[in-house]
Protein backbone atom coordinates (compact mmCIF):
# COMPACT_ATOMS: atom_id res chain seq x y z
CA UNK A 1 0.00 0.00 0.00
CA UNK A 2 1.55 3.52 -0.97
CA UNK A 3 0.96 6.06 1.76
CA UNK A 4 1.24 9.70 0.92
CA UNK A 5 4.63 10.21 2.41
CA UNK A 6 5.78 6.95 0.00
CA UNK A 7 4.96 9.16 -2.78
CA UNK A 8 8.17 10.46 -4.64
CA UNK A 9 7.71 14.67 -4.66
CA UNK A 10 9.73 17.18 -6.77
CA UNK A 11 10.55 20.46 -4.52
CA UNK A 12 9.56 23.48 -6.91
CA UNK A 13 11.57 26.47 -6.40
CA UNK A 14 9.36 29.36 -4.92
CA UNK A 15 9.17 31.68 -7.79
CA UNK A 16 11.15 35.07 -7.23
CA UNK A 17 9.11 37.95 -6.12
CA UNK A 18 7.94 40.51 -9.00
CA UNK A 19 9.92 43.46 -8.89
CA UNK A 20 7.28 46.32 -8.80
CA UNK A 21 8.09 49.42 -7.89
CA UNK A 22 7.77 49.43 -4.17
CA UNK A 23 9.90 46.02 -3.95
CA UNK A 24 12.43 48.34 -5.81
CA UNK A 25 12.24 51.22 -3.97
CA UNK A 26 12.57 49.28 -0.85
CA UNK A 27 15.41 48.00 -1.67
CA UNK A 28 18.92 49.48 -0.41
CA UNK A 29 20.72 51.61 -2.61
CA UNK A 30 24.30 53.65 -3.61
CA UNK A 31 24.71 56.42 -5.63
CA UNK A 32 28.12 57.70 -6.73
CA UNK A 33 27.33 59.94 -9.62
CA UNK A 34 24.56 62.66 -8.77
CA UNK A 35 24.81 66.76 -8.97
CA UNK A 36 23.01 68.37 -6.21
CA UNK A 37 22.24 71.30 -8.47
CA UNK A 38 20.32 69.19 -10.88
CA UNK A 39 18.36 67.66 -7.61
CA UNK A 40 16.17 70.02 -6.43
CA UNK A 41 11.86 69.64 -6.42
CA UNK A 42 9.88 71.45 -8.98
CA UNK A 43 8.16 72.96 -5.92
CA UNK A 44 11.29 74.36 -4.23
CA UNK A 45 12.38 75.95 -7.59
CA UNK A 46 9.45 77.55 -8.00
CA UNK A 47 9.06 78.75 -4.27
CA UNK A 48 13.20 79.91 -4.61
CA UNK A 49 12.93 81.40 -7.90
CA UNK A 50 10.08 83.86 -6.95
CA UNK A 51 11.99 84.64 -3.48
CA UNK A 52 14.88 85.86 -5.45
CA UNK A 53 12.95 87.09 -8.58
CA UNK A 54 14.13 84.79 -11.58
CA UNK A 55 11.63 83.70 -13.98
CA UNK A 56 10.92 80.27 -15.13
CA UNK A 57 10.33 78.50 -18.42
CA UNK A 58 6.91 76.79 -16.47
CA UNK A 59 4.81 78.23 -13.36
CA UNK A 60 3.89 75.10 -11.56
CA UNK A 61 5.27 71.51 -10.49
CA UNK A 62 4.43 69.20 -13.19
CA UNK A 63 4.76 71.13 -15.84
CA UNK A 64 8.14 72.88 -14.38
CA UNK A 65 9.36 69.00 -14.23
CA UNK A 66 8.13 68.09 -17.74
CA UNK A 67 10.37 71.30 -19.25
CA UNK A 68 13.42 70.02 -17.89
CA UNK A 69 12.64 66.51 -18.74
CA UNK A 70 12.62 67.87 -22.42
CA UNK A 71 14.94 70.46 -22.59
CA UNK A 72 17.59 67.99 -20.89
CA UNK A 73 16.74 65.41 -24.31
CA UNK A 74 17.80 67.03 -26.86
CA UNK A 75 20.83 64.76 -27.67
CA UNK A 76 23.03 67.31 -26.84
CA UNK A 77 25.44 67.37 -23.90
CA UNK A 78 25.90 71.53 -23.91
CA UNK A 79 22.24 71.52 -24.09
CA UNK A 80 21.89 69.62 -21.53
CA UNK A 81 24.22 71.24 -18.66
CA UNK A 82 22.54 74.98 -20.18
CA UNK A 83 18.97 73.70 -18.31
CA UNK A 84 21.22 74.40 -14.71
CA UNK A 85 20.89 78.06 -15.43
CA UNK A 86 17.50 77.94 -14.02
CA UNK A 87 18.72 76.07 -10.54
CA UNK A 88 21.79 77.61 -10.13
CA UNK A 89 19.91 80.92 -10.21
CA UNK A 90 18.37 79.51 -6.97
CA UNK A 91 21.33 78.57 -5.33
CA UNK A 92 23.46 82.03 -4.68
CA UNK A 93 21.99 82.76 -1.20
CA UNK A 94 22.48 80.47 2.23
CA UNK A 95 18.59 79.99 2.36
CA UNK A 96 18.52 78.35 -0.87
CA UNK A 97 21.11 75.90 -0.44
CA UNK A 98 20.11 75.14 3.09
CA UNK A 99 16.74 73.99 1.55
CA UNK A 100 17.74 72.37 -1.69
CA UNK A 101 20.84 70.33 0.33
CA UNK A 102 18.46 69.28 3.36
CA UNK A 103 15.52 68.15 1.01
CA UNK A 104 17.75 66.35 -1.36
CA UNK A 105 18.83 63.71 1.92
CA UNK A 106 14.96 63.45 2.38
CA UNK A 107 14.47 62.77 -1.43
CA UNK A 108 17.25 59.85 -1.09
CA UNK A 109 15.44 58.42 2.36
CA UNK A 110 12.74 58.01 0.59
CA UNK A 111 14.15 56.26 -2.62
CA UNK A 112 15.72 53.61 -0.28
CA UNK A 113 19.03 55.04 -0.56
CA UNK A 114 21.68 53.99 2.41
CA UNK A 115 24.85 55.60 0.93
CA UNK A 116 24.98 59.00 -1.25
CA UNK A 117 27.97 61.12 -2.78
CA UNK A 118 26.54 64.36 -3.90
CA UNK A 119 28.54 66.50 -6.14
CA UNK A 120 28.55 69.86 -6.86
CA UNK A 121 30.50 73.06 -8.09
CA UNK A 122 31.09 75.87 -5.15
CA UNK A 123 32.44 78.56 -8.20
CA UNK A 124 28.77 78.36 -9.47
CA UNK A 125 27.32 79.60 -6.15
CA UNK A 126 28.81 82.39 -5.36
CA UNK A 127 27.01 85.15 -7.49
CA UNK A 128 24.90 86.01 -4.61
CA UNK A 129 27.94 86.90 -2.42
CA UNK A 130 28.76 83.86 -0.49
CA UNK A 131 32.20 82.89 -0.81
CA UNK A 132 33.98 79.07 -1.13
CA UNK A 133 34.24 78.31 2.04
CA UNK A 134 30.70 79.84 2.89
CA UNK A 135 29.07 77.47 0.46
CA UNK A 136 30.23 74.65 1.16
CA UNK A 137 29.95 75.29 4.89
CA UNK A 138 26.37 75.81 4.35
CA UNK A 139 25.92 72.73 1.84
CA UNK A 140 27.10 70.53 4.58
CA UNK A 141 24.99 72.12 6.83
CA UNK A 142 21.68 71.30 4.78
CA UNK A 143 22.78 67.63 4.27
CA UNK A 144 23.32 67.32 8.34
CA UNK A 145 20.27 68.37 8.75
CA UNK A 146 18.29 66.30 6.16
CA UNK A 147 20.63 63.31 7.56
CA UNK A 148 19.23 64.08 11.06
CA UNK A 149 15.90 64.18 9.88
CA UNK A 150 15.90 61.06 7.86
CA UNK A 151 17.68 59.12 10.97
CA UNK A 152 14.68 60.37 13.35
CA UNK A 153 12.11 58.65 10.65
CA UNK A 154 13.95 55.66 10.52
CA UNK A 155 15.82 55.65 6.85
CA UNK A 156 19.44 56.66 8.15
CA UNK A 157 21.50 57.84 5.08
CA UNK A 158 25.45 58.46 5.04
CA UNK A 159 25.66 61.10 2.77
CA UNK A 160 29.23 62.58 1.29
CA UNK A 161 30.17 65.30 -0.43
CA UNK A 162 32.54 65.67 -3.96
CA UNK A 163 33.48 68.97 -4.74
CA UNK A 164 33.98 69.50 -8.47
CA UNK A 165 36.02 72.25 -10.76
CA UNK A 166 34.74 73.36 -13.82
CA UNK A 167 36.82 72.18 -16.64
CA UNK A 168 36.18 75.05 -18.59
CA UNK A 169 37.40 77.49 -16.06
CA UNK A 170 40.51 77.87 -14.15
CA UNK A 171 39.52 77.33 -10.35
CA UNK A 172 40.39 73.73 -10.49
CA UNK A 173 43.28 73.79 -8.35
CA UNK A 174 41.54 76.39 -6.12
CA UNK A 175 38.49 74.12 -5.33
CA UNK A 176 41.05 71.04 -5.08
CA UNK A 177 42.70 72.91 -1.96
CA UNK A 178 38.90 73.75 -0.64
CA UNK A 179 38.20 70.25 -0.57
CA UNK A 180 41.05 69.08 1.26
CA UNK A 181 40.69 71.64 3.44
CA UNK A 182 37.23 70.14 3.90
CA UNK A 183 37.75 66.77 4.12
CA UNK A 184 37.04 66.27 7.53
CA UNK A 185 33.96 67.71 7.56
CA UNK A 186 31.82 65.81 5.08
CA UNK A 187 33.77 66.37 1.76
CA UNK A 188 35.11 62.65 0.47
CA UNK A 189 36.63 63.95 -2.92
CA UNK A 190 36.58 66.00 -5.99
CA UNK A 191 35.59 65.70 -9.75
CA UNK A 192 35.49 68.12 -12.62
CA UNK A 193 32.43 68.83 -14.55
CA UNK A 194 31.09 71.07 -17.46
CA UNK A 195 31.09 70.21 -21.04
CA UNK A 196 34.26 67.63 -22.19
CA UNK A 197 34.75 68.02 -25.72
CA UNK A 198 37.36 70.66 -25.90
CA UNK A 199 38.03 70.64 -22.53
CA UNK A 200 40.58 67.50 -21.90
CA UNK A 201 40.92 66.65 -18.05
CA UNK A 202 44.64 67.18 -18.63
CA UNK A 203 44.53 70.67 -18.80
CA UNK A 204 43.92 70.43 -14.77
CA UNK A 205 46.75 68.46 -14.36
CA UNK A 206 48.63 70.48 -11.04
CA UNK A 207 44.83 69.90 -9.42
CA UNK A 208 44.67 66.45 -9.59
CA UNK A 209 48.74 66.38 -8.84
CA UNK A 210 47.99 68.29 -5.41
CA UNK A 211 44.96 65.95 -4.72
CA UNK A 212 47.01 62.51 -4.86
CA UNK A 213 49.61 64.37 -3.08
CA UNK A 214 47.12 65.43 -0.27
CA UNK A 215 45.73 61.32 -0.82
CA UNK A 216 42.19 62.79 -1.83
CA UNK A 217 40.53 60.77 -4.07
CA UNK A 218 38.91 62.04 -6.91
CA UNK A 219 36.71 61.19 -10.59
CA UNK A 220 36.68 62.36 -13.58
CA UNK A 221 33.45 62.76 -16.02
CA UNK A 222 35.19 60.96 -19.03
CA UNK A 223 33.94 59.01 -21.75
CA UNK A 224 30.53 60.66 -22.14
CA UNK A 225 30.72 63.33 -24.52
CA UNK A 226 34.33 62.64 -26.08
CA UNK A 227 35.91 59.07 -26.79
CA UNK A 228 39.00 56.72 -25.20
CA UNK A 229 41.31 59.54 -24.86
CA UNK A 230 39.22 61.17 -22.69
CA UNK A 231 38.97 58.31 -20.18
CA UNK A 232 42.60 57.09 -21.06
CA UNK A 233 43.80 60.86 -19.58
CA UNK A 234 41.16 60.65 -17.08
CA UNK A 235 42.80 57.72 -15.63
CA UNK A 236 46.57 57.33 -17.04
CA UNK A 237 47.40 60.68 -17.10
CA UNK A 238 45.51 62.23 -14.21
CA UNK A 239 45.27 59.37 -12.17
CA UNK A 240 41.62 58.91 -11.20
CA UNK A 241 40.19 56.34 -8.81
CA UNK A 242 36.67 56.58 -10.63
CA UNK A 243 35.33 57.47 -13.77
CA UNK A 244 31.98 59.35 -14.35
CA UNK A 245 30.08 57.96 -17.01
CA UNK A 246 32.76 55.89 -18.95
CA UNK A 247 30.07 54.80 -21.57
CA UNK A 248 32.69 55.71 -24.64
CA UNK A 249 34.52 52.28 -23.76
CA UNK A 250 32.36 50.38 -25.42
CA UNK A 251 34.63 51.76 -28.46
CA UNK A 252 37.37 49.67 -26.91
CA UNK A 253 35.75 46.43 -26.90
CA UNK A 254 35.31 44.56 -30.23
CA UNK A 255 33.34 41.66 -30.41
CA UNK A 256 32.93 41.01 -26.44
CA UNK A 257 36.61 41.42 -26.12
CA UNK A 258 38.19 44.44 -24.24
CA UNK A 259 41.06 46.40 -25.99
CA UNK A 260 44.05 47.48 -23.23
CA UNK A 261 42.33 50.05 -21.96
CA UNK A 262 39.13 48.69 -21.68
CA UNK A 263 41.26 45.70 -20.08
CA UNK A 264 42.95 47.95 -17.48
CA UNK A 265 40.11 49.29 -16.47
CA UNK A 266 38.13 45.95 -15.87
CA UNK A 267 41.50 43.82 -14.85
CA UNK A 268 41.68 47.33 -11.86
CA UNK A 269 38.20 47.20 -10.90
CA UNK A 270 37.67 51.01 -11.92
CA UNK A 271 34.15 51.87 -10.82
CA UNK A 272 32.26 53.22 -14.01
CA UNK A 273 29.77 55.37 -12.84
CA UNK A 274 27.09 54.97 -15.81
CA UNK A 275 23.77 56.72 -15.76
CA UNK A 276 21.01 55.29 -17.95
CA UNK A 277 18.38 58.36 -18.30
CA UNK A 278 20.87 60.79 -18.63
CA UNK A 279 22.85 59.21 -21.11
CA UNK A 280 19.81 58.44 -23.35
CA UNK A 281 18.91 62.64 -22.87
CA UNK A 282 22.55 63.66 -24.06
CA UNK A 283 22.56 60.94 -26.56
CA UNK A 284 25.53 58.80 -25.36
CA UNK A 285 23.25 56.05 -25.50
CA UNK A 286 20.43 54.95 -27.73
CA UNK A 287 18.19 52.57 -25.40
CA UNK A 288 17.97 51.14 -21.92
CA UNK A 289 17.50 47.73 -23.48
CA UNK A 290 20.96 48.68 -25.15
CA UNK A 291 22.95 51.11 -22.87
CA UNK A 292 26.17 49.54 -22.52
CA UNK A 293 25.71 49.03 -18.54
CA UNK A 294 24.34 45.46 -19.12
CA UNK A 295 27.32 44.86 -21.69
CA UNK A 296 29.53 45.76 -19.52
CA UNK A 297 28.28 44.12 -16.43
CA UNK A 298 28.61 40.60 -18.49
CA UNK A 299 31.74 40.91 -19.35
CA UNK A 300 32.83 41.73 -15.78
CA UNK A 301 33.21 45.14 -14.96
CA UNK A 302 32.44 47.31 -11.88
CA UNK A 303 29.65 48.90 -13.06
CA UNK A 304 27.85 51.05 -10.73
CA UNK A 305 23.46 52.72 -11.24
CA UNK A 306 23.10 56.04 -10.57
CA UNK A 307 20.97 58.95 -11.27
CA UNK A 308 23.36 62.12 -12.57
CA UNK A 309 20.26 64.82 -12.05
CA UNK A 310 16.88 63.62 -10.77
CA UNK A 311 15.27 66.63 -11.74
CA UNK A 312 16.57 67.31 -14.43
CA UNK A 313 16.54 63.78 -15.98
CA UNK A 314 13.06 63.36 -14.03
CA UNK A 315 14.48 59.79 -12.54
CA UNK A 316 15.06 58.49 -9.11
CA UNK A 317 17.28 55.14 -8.26
CA UNK A 318 14.42 53.30 -8.30
CA UNK A 319 13.46 54.22 -11.76
CA UNK A 320 16.84 53.59 -12.80
CA UNK A 321 16.22 49.62 -11.62
CA UNK A 322 12.86 49.88 -12.81
CA UNK A 323 13.62 50.73 -16.40
CA UNK A 324 16.98 48.05 -16.22
CA UNK A 325 14.40 45.17 -14.96
CA UNK A 326 11.62 45.77 -17.09
CA UNK A 327 13.83 47.08 -21.00
CA UNK A 328 17.10 45.19 -19.96
CA UNK A 329 15.96 41.87 -18.41
CA UNK A 330 18.17 42.92 -14.86
CA UNK A 331 17.26 40.87 -11.85
CA UNK A 332 17.81 41.17 -8.53
CA UNK A 333 20.63 39.59 -7.95
CA UNK A 334 22.02 42.24 -11.09
CA UNK A 335 20.85 45.13 -8.73
CA UNK A 336 22.44 44.30 -6.12
CA UNK A 337 25.88 43.49 -7.51
CA UNK A 338 25.71 47.46 -9.08
CA UNK A 339 24.88 47.90 -5.32
CA UNK A 340 27.51 46.38 -4.10
CA UNK A 341 29.87 47.86 -6.68
CA UNK A 342 29.12 51.20 -5.51
CA UNK A 343 30.28 50.88 -1.99
CA UNK A 344 33.70 48.68 -2.79
CA UNK A 345 34.07 51.61 -5.32
CA UNK A 346 33.18 54.51 -2.57
CA UNK A 347 35.03 57.23 -1.31
CA UNK A 348 34.52 56.30 2.63
CA UNK A 349 36.74 53.68 4.63
CA UNK A 350 37.53 50.44 4.21
CA UNK A 351 35.34 49.54 7.38
CA UNK A 352 32.46 51.69 6.84
CA UNK A 353 32.06 50.04 3.29
CA UNK A 354 32.44 46.58 4.43
CA UNK A 355 29.91 47.54 7.61
CA UNK A 356 27.39 49.52 4.63
CA UNK A 357 27.39 46.36 2.65
CA UNK A 358 27.32 43.65 5.01
CA UNK A 359 25.06 45.15 7.71
CA UNK A 360 22.93 46.91 5.31
CA UNK A 361 22.70 45.67 1.78
CA UNK A 362 23.19 42.17 1.53
CA UNK A 363 20.31 41.73 4.92
CA UNK A 364 18.33 44.35 2.79
CA UNK A 365 17.97 42.46 0.06
CA UNK A 366 17.68 39.35 2.04
CA UNK A 367 14.48 40.81 3.84
CA UNK A 368 12.70 42.25 0.27
CA UNK A 369 13.59 39.30 -2.23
Amino acid sequence: MTTLTDTPTTRVPAPAPALDTETLRRLPKAVLHDHLDGALRPSTLLELAGAVGHRLPAGDPAALADWFRAAAGSGDLVRYIATFEHTLAVLQTREGLLRAAEEYVLDLAADGVVHAEVRYAPELMVKGGLGLAEVVETVQEGLAAGAAKAAAGGTPVRVGTLLCGMRMFDRCREVAELAVAYRDAGVVGFDIAGAEDGFPPADHLDAFAYLRRENMPFTIHAGEAHGLPSIHQALQVCGAQRIGHGVRIMDDIVDGRPGRLAAWIRDRRVALEMCPTSNLQTGAAGSIAGHPITALRDLGFRVTLNTDNRLVSGTTMTREMELLVREADWTAADLRTVTVNALESAFLPYAERRALIEDVVLPGYAAVL
